[in-house]
């Protein structure tokens, strides 16, 4: 049924002038199904009330609830088209009165982590696309139609949603900031091994795929209602600079279960990371931070290590907001191991000898979809330095590509051998004695892959073409002896 829905929405919206590709997509049906899941939420806890014998007032009061402009229905549960905007009607009431309305919680509530401020905060960044209120009518219906009563409905609405972030991401341009491929998130927290009491932070979190993930490993059936509690409201973090993705990213944390989540709309960067306090670290990082941008010079005075390079600048700024004895797990492209630059060389100084960088996952070429570089995974712990590294070269044995991609199975061998750090044709060690103490130079270089043939020099290939000629010539003048 879900599945047809979306194939139905996804129809319509490629009829909407005002819809021009994927990002738009996603950002448009994100705020449509946002509304109704709040409708279903608002519902569940009229419900609570009840039974409770309380009075509950609702979020969304008078002619914004969708049950008033969305899908207002007939004493039998059928839409009552009399009284439903459409068109033009239907356009200017979204655009001048629902937006503007719901905008005001953000001011209005009472603290960041409340549906109402993450309200607020969405239909503060964007804004309807929607050109055609015969074509939002058809949307709303579809919509309309959709259930989150049941976990199975909530998870099967989150596998389309995510779906259409991958979508978007192999769509090219900046969608693919947003999406990594979901079996190595699975593989670094499957490394990480979160635990219920732990916080757990994305500093870049885009569409927030890591601390969905993260959710999904936490959330047990046997869970009690302490730690349902302590998961809903005080183990996921993230931060998120660009509109979109944080949009996304709520949505996506909603469809999985989390009602009101820790997302800030922030650019992490512009905190000095010096001031980083006990109380702003965390146990558990998870992150593929946006690399080969440049951040302002200003932004740049936030770090000790001053660079235009945005991955190493994301990198100083999860070291200190792990806590001691924190583990943390960060995708980047593989340059920052080999750079010659003074940032990178600085980089890798302070990484080795402030943390225990204890595993480095190396990523084959087509990891990420459209990405121009190679990246690794870079695994390591606070509050001791650095004796040793594991590396693991990732072999899928095949190309990999947008009809190819990574999968679960790729990585069992790779989170199997990390627990006892086997050495075998794909896995090595290298100690912090050997490491070249002025350049901290961390090259993926397997030891154990068959050795390439020397090349030959220009002389030699010379030489050799020189006595081939050689040869030929007197092999010629042979023959026409025999002539």
């Amino acid at each position: 049924m879900y599945e047809n829905a979306f194939n139905r929405i996804e129809k319509d919206l490629r009829a909407e002038e005002g819809i021009a590709n994927e990002l738009d997509y996603v950002e448009q049906i994100s705020w449509v199904l946002f509304l109704r899941y709040l409708d279903a939420l608002e519902a569940e806890r009229r419900d609570r009330a009840e039974l409770e014998d309380r009075e509950y007032t609702p979020i969304i009061g008078g002619i914004f609830r969708w049950s008033e402009w969305a899908a207002p229905k007939l004493d039998d549960g059928t839409l009552d088209h009399n009284s439903a905007r459409t068109g033009e009607d239907l356009v200017r009431f979204v655009d001048e009165q629902l937006f503007p309305y719901l905008a005001k919680f953000k001011s209005a509530a009472t603290r960041p982590k409340t549906i109402e401020y993450k309200i607020g905060e969405v239909f503060t960044e964007l804004r309807s696309k929607f050109r055609s209120g015969y074509i939002l009518r058809d949307v709303l219906e579809v919509i309309d139609g959709l259930s989150f009563n049941t976990q199975a409905q909530r998870h099967e609405l989150s596998e389309l949603y995510e779906t259409r972030i991958r979508r978007m991401g192999n769509a090219g341009r900046n969608g693919g900031e947003y999406y990594t491929p979901r079996p190595l998130i699975r593989a670094m927290i499957r490394v990480t091994d979160p635990k219920i009491g732990e916080t757990i932070y994305d500093g870049a979190a885009g569409s927030a795929g890591f601390l969905c993930e993260a959710f999904e490993h936490l959330r047990q059936p046997q869970l009690s209602a302490a730690e349902w509690e302590t998961l809903q409201t005080a183990t996921f973090y993230g931060q998120e600079k660009k509109s979109l993705a944080y949009i996304i990213g709520i949505m996506n944390m909603v469809l999985h279960g989390i009602e009101a989540p820790n997302i800030i709309h922030t650019n992490t960067l512009t905190e000095n990371v010096m001031d980083i306090q006990e109380r702003d670290r965390h146990d558990i990082i998870l992150a593929n931070p946006p690399f080969g941008g440049g951040e302002r010079k200003e932004v740049q005075q936030n770090f000790p290590i001053r660079t235009g390079e945005t991955a190493y600048l994301f990198l100083q700024h999860f070291i200190r907001k792990l806590k001691a004895g924190g583990r943390a797990a960060v995708v980047i492209k593989n340059t920052v191991l080999s750079n010659t630059d003074n940032a990178s060389v600085a980089l890798r100084k302070e990484l080795i000898e402030s943390c225990n960088l204890h595993t480095v996952l190396d990523c084959p070429q087509g990891t990420f979809q459209g990405a121009g570089v190679k990246t690794v995974v870079l695994f390591f712990d606070k509050g001791a330095p650095t004796r040793d590294i594991w590396f693991y070269q990732l072999d899928p044995g095949r190309s990999m590509g947008k009809t190819n991609p990574l999968n679960d199975a790729d990585l069992v061998e790779f989170v199997e051998l990390h627990r006892t750090r086997e050495t075998g044709p794909k896995s090595w060690i290298v100690n912090r004695t050997d490491l070249d103490a002025a350049t901290f130079d961390l090259s993926v270089k397997n030891p154990n892959a068959p050795e390439a043939e020397a090349l030959r020099s220009p002389e030699e290939i010379i030489a050799d073409m020189l006595a081939r000629d050689a040869e030929t010539a007197d092999i010629l003048e042979n023959i026409r002896g025999m002539l």
